[in-house]
C-alpha cells in the first residue's frame, strides 16, 4: 500500500500503473483535503467566487442563486461529457485519476472529502470510466476527458469493470460504494486540471524510456555484427563533449559490449600494422553514422527524458485547479494552474526524439538489409535461396512507412493553439492531443525497433557469431530466438513481429 501525502515519484507510480500497489491518502492528506473544504465552506459566504456562485467560462457574469449551486456542478460534468472517438485504455485512465487524486491531496482544491475518496476506491477496484480520446484543448485543463471521469463520478455514465462496459450506478451498488456528494465546488474541480494529459505523459515516459534502453542494445548488437571499431564509445572520445547525456550512451554500450569478441582495436589494426602499400582499404576506416554516432544521437534522447520526467512528476505533484482555495493564506487565488503548456511541451518534445530513435534503428536495419552496404550479409538477411525467399524484405517495407508516420506525427502541437470558448480560452496548450499523439508515436517506434532486432539475430544466425557476443547481447539473442526461431523457408512474419513488439515492451534488454 502506498500512501500518499504530497508527493509521488517513479517508483510508486510504476507500482499502481501496474496493480502491483494500491494507494491510500496519508492521515495529512485527509486533514489538509477537510481543512480546504471547511475554509471554502465558510469563506464563501456573501462572496462572488468564479465556479461557486457564478457560470463558468465567458459565463462566469451570470451570478448563480444560492439554490442552484448544487445543480450548477452538475450541470457542469454532465454538459461537458462531450466527447468522442475512441475511449482511453484502462492504464491511460487510471494514470488520470491518481493524477487527479494527488491535485486533490494538496489541500488547495475545497472539495468534499468524499471526492477523493471515491476516487481512492475507483483506483484500488480497478474500477474505470469511459473516457473519449477527442475533446480538451488543455487550457482549463482536460475539461471534457476529466467531466466523463466525473460523470461516473457521480454515478452516471459507464466503466469499465473487469473487462466489461456496465452502467456507474450497477457497479457502484455491487462494489458496496455511493457516488460523491456534491457539495460547493466539485463538478468544477473534477474537470479543472491537466490529469489526463500528465497520466498519459508519464505512461509515455515510461514506455519511451524502455524503448531508449533497447535502441541502446539493438546499436551495440549492429556494431558487433559490423565489425566496428570500439574507439567511438571510447571515455577520452565522449568526455571531451560535455553533455551528459552522449556520455551516459557511451557508457551504457560499453558495458554492455564488455566481452565482445567482435569490436575491433583501432590500435592494433590500423595504428599498430604496416600498410603495405595498400592503396585500398576493404574495411571501412569509420563506419557509418548509424553505427558510429549513436552516443552523439540518442545523447539528447536520454536528456530530453530526464528532463520531462522531472517536469511531468512536478506536474503530477502539484495544485492543478483553479481557483486555488489557501486556507494557510485564507484567500481564493484565480489564475491559470489549470493550463497544460508544461506537458504538452514535453511531449512534443518526446515525441520527436522518440521518433529519432525510431529513424536511427530504421537506418541501422537499412545497413543490415543492405548487402551492398554491409558487404557481410545476404540482402534482406535471407537465409533462404536468393529469388526464391524474401527474408526480412517485406518487414523492412513495413519498418520505414511506420518510421515515415512517426515523422509526420511529429509536427509539435505546443504551436498549435486554436482560441475557442468565446474567446475566453484564446491561447490553449493541446496538450491531451500531444500526449495522445506521442503515445501512437511511441507505438509505431516498438514496431520498428522490434523488427530491427528481429533482423539482427537472423544476421547473428546467418554469420554464425553468437559465441563472440558479449554475455549481455548473448543473451538478448538467446531470448529472442526462443519465440523467433531462424527463418530459412518464407513464412508470415506479423506473428513474430507481434512477439518481439510483447517481448520488448515487458522487458529490459539488459538487467
Amino acid at each position: 500500500m502506498i500512501k500518499y501525502n504530497k508527493e509521488l515519484n517513479s517508483n510508486d507510480l510504476e507500482e499502481l500503473l501496474t496493480g502491483s500497489s494500491k494507494i491510500a491518502l496519508s492521515h495529512e492528506a485527509e486533514e489538509r483535503i477537510q481543512a480546504s473544504y471547511d475554509f471554502l465552506k465558510n469563506f464563501s459566504q456573501e462572496k462572488v467566487i468564479y465556479g461557486i456562485n457564478t457560470g463558468f467560462g465567458p459565463m462566469s457574469q451570470y451570478r448563480i442563486d444560492d439554490a442552484d449551486m448544487v445543480q450548477l456542478q452538475l450541470n457542469l460534468i454532465r454538459s461537458h461529457a462531450a466527447g468522442a472517438g475512441n475511449h482511453l485504455a484502462d492504464m491511460q485512465v487510471r494514470a488520470a485519476m491518481i493524477a487527479r487524486l494527488a491535485t486533490f491531496a494538496q489541500g488547495w482544491s475545497g472539495v468534499h472529502p468524499s471526492l477523493p475518496a471515491l476516487l481512492v476506491q475507483f483506483i484500488n477496484r480497478d474500477i474505470y470510466p469511459l473516457i473519449p480520446q477527442h475533446g480538451g484543448v488543455g487550457a482549463s485543463g482536460d475539461l471534457v476527458q476529466l467531466a466523463h471521469m466525473g460523470l461516473a463520478l457521480i454515478g452516471e455514465g459507464q466503466v469499465r469493470y473487469r473487462g466489461k462496459v456496465r452502467e456507474t450506478n450497477e457497479v457502484l451498488v455491487e462494489n458496496g460504494l455511493e457516488p460523491i456528494r456534491v457539495k460547493i465546488r466539485e463538478g468544477l474541480a473534477i474537470t479543472n486540471g491537466t490529469s489526463v494529459m500528465t497520466g498519459i505523459g508519464l505512461i509515455n515516459l515510461f514506455q519511451a524510456r524502455r524503448l531508449f534502453d533497447w535502441a541502446v542494445a539493438a546499436s551495440s548488437l549492429v556494431n558487433e555484427i559490423a565489425g566496428s571499431y570500439d574507439d567511438f564509445l571510447a571515455p577520452e572520445l565522449n568526455d571531451k563533449k560535455g553533455h551528459g547525456g552522449q556520455q551516459f550512451v557511451a557508457s551504457e554500450m560499453r558495458r554492455i559490449l564488455e566481452g565482445s569478441r567482435l569490436l575491433k582495436q583501432r590500435k592494433t589494426v590500423l595504428y599498430n600494422k604496416k600498410l603495405n602499400g595498400d592503396k585500398v582499404f576493404r574495411d571501412k576506416v569509420q563506419p557509418f553514422y548509424s553505427l558510429r554516432c549513436v552516443p552523439q544521437i540518442l545523447g539528447p534522447v536520454a536528456d530530453t527524458l530526464d528532463v520531462a520526467e522531472c517536469i511531468l512528476l512536478q506536474e503530477l505533484n502539484s495544485s492543478s485547479d483553479n481557483p486555488v482555495v489557501d486556507p494557510v493564506s485564507e484567500n481564493v487565488y484565480h489564475g491559470g494552474n489549470f493550463h497544460g503548456d508544461y506537458v504538452s511541451l514535453e511531449m512534443d518534445k518526446m515525441k520527436i526524439v522518440v521518433t529519432r530513435m525510431a529513424m536511427l534503428m530504421e537506418r541501422q536495419l537499412n545497413y543490415v538489409c543492405h548487402d551492398k552496404v554491409n558487404q557481410i550479409l545476404p540482402a534482406f538477411v535471407n537465409l533462404g535461396i536468393p529469388g526464391l525467399n524474401y527474408g526480412m524484405q517485406a518487414a523492412q517495407f513495413t519498418a520505414t512507412s511506420t518510421t515515415a508516420e512517426c515523422q509526420t506525427l511529429s509536427m509539435p502541437n505546443y504551436v498549435h493553439s486554436i482560441p475557442n470558448n468565446n474567446d475566453n480560452q484564446d491561447v490553449v496548450s493541446m496538450g491531451t492531443n500531444s500526449a495522445l499523439i506521442t503515445s501512437h508515436v511511441i507505438t509505431n517506434a516498438f514496431q520498428v525497433a522490434a523488427i530491427h532486432l528481429m533482423a539482427l539475430v537472423q544476421g547473428v544466425t546467418c554469420l554464425k557469431i553468437e559465441k563472440d557476443l558479449s554475455p549481455a547481447t548473448a543473451a538478448v539473442y538467446k531470448k529472442v530466438r526462443e519465440f523467433f526461431p531462424p527463418v530459412t523457408e518464407d513464412v508470415p512474419l506479423y506473428p513474430y513481429i507481434q512477439k518481439t513488439i510483447d517481448y520488448m515492451n515487458h522487458n529490459k534488454p539488459i538487467s
